[in-house]
């Protein structure tokens, strides 16, 4: 009996180590109240996607040379279009984009601004898999950013130097009290 208590004993012991539950009983953590993990659009850090937002890679292209980085990324994910469209208004706006324009109808377009970078975003209805799609537009000019001409070399400035104004003459410089009528 002593033996059969130690074997008992010991395979519970086992058991309650090993993580083995009973059937039908589950002792999975609840996650559910964490924050999804957010993404970067591409290799954009001051871009954030939903982790719901899968990237499409068929309708995305990207172009980077010297002097630009840009393309369209196209995403799509079980979200209300609302519910996007409040992220990513308040994502752009804490990575210190500027909102310059906002358009609705169908689809909802937004423009957002930094120094030397533009993001336009549509946000697009669900389609019949009930997905929505967002699609950004983004440039980025890189030789603005260094003052750079799209070309590499140091930018030269816009506005000409202004010539120095030779000094007045005494007769322009004074002007007889004759003259003056009130």
């Amino acid at each position: 009996m002593n033996q059969r208590c130690t074997v008992l004993s010991a395979a519970a012991l086992l058991l309650s180590l090993s993580g083995c539950v009973l059937p039908g009983i589950s002792m999975r953590n609840d996650y559910s109240a964490l924050p999804p993990i957010q993404t970067f659009a591409d290799d954009i850090h001051d871009i954030m996607m939903p982790a719901e937002m899968e990237w499409d890679r068929a309708r995305s292209m990207t172009i980077k040379t010297e002097s630009f980085h840009g393309g369209v990324w196209h995403y799509s994910g079980k979200v209300e279009t609302m519910s996007l469209k409040d992220y990513m208004l308040n994502a752009m706006q804490d990575s210190k984009w500027k909102l310059v324009g906002e358009a609705a109808s169908s689809d909802i377009m937004f423009a957002f601004v930094k120094p030397h970078k533009t993001c336009m975003m549509v946000i697009s209805e669900g389609d019949f898999r009930n997905r929505t799609h967002l699609t950004l537009y983004v440039t980025i000019d890189k030789t603005a950013a260094v003052k750079l001409n799209p070309f590499g070399e140091p930018a030269t400035p816009l506005i000409p130097p202004q010539k120095q104004a030779a000094p007045p003459t005494e007769q322009q410089a004074v002007q007889p009290l004759d003259d003056l009528s009130y």
